[in-house]
């Protein structure tokens, strides 16, 4: 047992925890009758894992001369909220509604409507590395993700472990008695310890969380993705015919919710949902994607304009912010040039706007199951007593396919570029 020595503060923890406990005396009080199992008590949380409570019962020689005494179960002060920390995946300043952009984000508009909306944050330039400073609350170097899970190199601060010494929020609010659970990606197990047969203290389980249900490593397949439940290997697919995982685990949170809220209704709740959306590969239904044909057949540079005017008008962006001028193909970029968009031909203006109308739809897609979850808290009656963190993507937005795009997002990781002339095909 150690004290906890928090380098960056977890926020979180402090508004959940000491912003409702008024004093160390009156968070440790027990409720009910001490020694009786329904007995509760908060702790201090000055140390992970809470000393042990002293036995209060008697021992003698004889069971009839003897008194059991069963600890007090930990909860929360009285009145911490529950709490929902969502952020998506690889999704850039300019690409939601809320921040300006063309796609509309509904969802994520009514939380800035309820709250504040930020427009500095700190985040690093890849998944792993800001989904542990994240959960932990550290510099990424301070637990083990100074790169992706997939290129750890095996030395300090680049292993990919995230050490004893290090809490995830999920640990502490679970030792503080809150029911904890991860929904989607996770990228922050090392890549060697994906086996069924464990070791298990670097998966969501090992780290404080009580629920997971979600996929391993950077990316999967949303139609077949790699999918576990806890430890547990799944196939929802071969059950659900059009299973889409963007739409799996919101029907997995809900169902979640509605468990916790049935069997412990006082008991408040942290949920971390990190959908895939929008990191390669891009796979919204068709639904969504009709909804966004012909929606970007003015092409990037106009595009480029309208956000750039959405976010003064909006305000995220000062008032006398200069638009970058286009490099014209001048500037190279990858060994490749920048053209204009009205110096494309048909073939490829067609194919980038139906790239940019799959992408938009996997954003809006992923924006409405988010607003699912939202709404079943509501439903529940407990949204005025949650906090709720929406963040836009862990980095910039997806890489992946290039400056052509790909059907194939492993191609274009090794530098095999699909000809636009091939890629029309699909």
């Amino acid at each position: 047992m150690r004290p906890i020595r928090l380098l960056t503060t977890l926020w979180i923890a402090s508004l959940v925890l000491t912003g409702v406990a008024t004093s160390s005396a009156q968070a440790q009080q027990i409720t009910g009758t001490p020694g009786l199992p329904s007995a509760t008590t908060t702790v201090d949380g000055n140390y992970l894992p809470s000393p042990p409570a002293k036995f209060g019962g008697v021992i003698n020689l004889d069971a009839k001369d003897s008194k059991p005494y069963w600890p007090p179960n930990i909860v929360p002060p009285k009145g911490a909220p529950n709490v929902l920390l969502i952020m998506t995946d690889d999704q850039g300043y300019g690409v939601h509604g809320t921040f300006g952009g063309v796609i509309p984000t509904p969802n994520m508009d009514r939380i800035a409507r309820m709250g504040l909306r930020y427009t500095q944050f700190h985040s690093t330039a890849l998944c792993s590395p800001s989904r542990a400073a994240l959960i932990t609350g550290r510099n990424h170097h301070s637990v083990g993700f100074g790169v992706i899970a997939e290129m750890a190199t095996g030395y300090p601060g680049y292993d990919s472990t995230i050490g004893v010494d290090n809490a995830t929020i999920g640990r502490i609010l679970q030792d503080n008695g809150y029911a904890t659970s991860w929904f989607g990606k996770n990228h922050n197990t090392p890549a060697y310890q994906y086996s069924l047969a464990g070791p298990f203290n670097q998966w969501p389980s090992g780290m404080g969380f009580d629920y997971f249900y979600g996929f391993m490593g950077g990316e999967t397949d949303q139609w077949t993705p790699w999918l576990f439940r806890g430890h547990e290997q799944i196939f929802p697919w071969k059950e659900e015919p059009g299973f889409n995982l963007i739409t799996g685990m919101a029907n997995d949170a809900i169902r979640y919710l509605n468990q916790v809220n049935a069997s412990a209704p006082d008991k408040p709740f942290f949920l971390y949902y990190v959908p895939g959306g929008t990191h390669a590969p891009h796979q919204p239904t068709q639904e969504w994607i009709d909804k966004f044909k012909g929606k970007f057949d003015m092409g990037w540079n106009v595009m480029r304009e309208q956000i750039f005017a959405n976010q003064k008008r909006l305000g995220v962006i000062p008032a006398n912010t200069k638009l970058t001028p286009w490099p014209d193909g001048q500037a190279e970029f990858g060994g490749a040039k920048l053209p204009k968009w009205e110096t494309l031909n048909a073939t490829e203006k067609k194919l980038f706007a139906r790239q940019a109308e799959v992408f938009a739809a996997y954003v809006a897609y992923t924006d409405h199951e988010i607003g699912r979850v939202i709404q079943q808290i509501e439903d529940m009656g407990k949204l005025d007593n949650t906090l709720i963190i929406y963040i836009s993507g862990d980095n910039g937005t997806s890489p992946e396919g290039s400056l052509i795009g790909t059907p194939f997002d492993m191609a274009a990781i090794q530098g095999v570029d699909v000809p636009v002339e091939d890629q029309i095909k699909f």
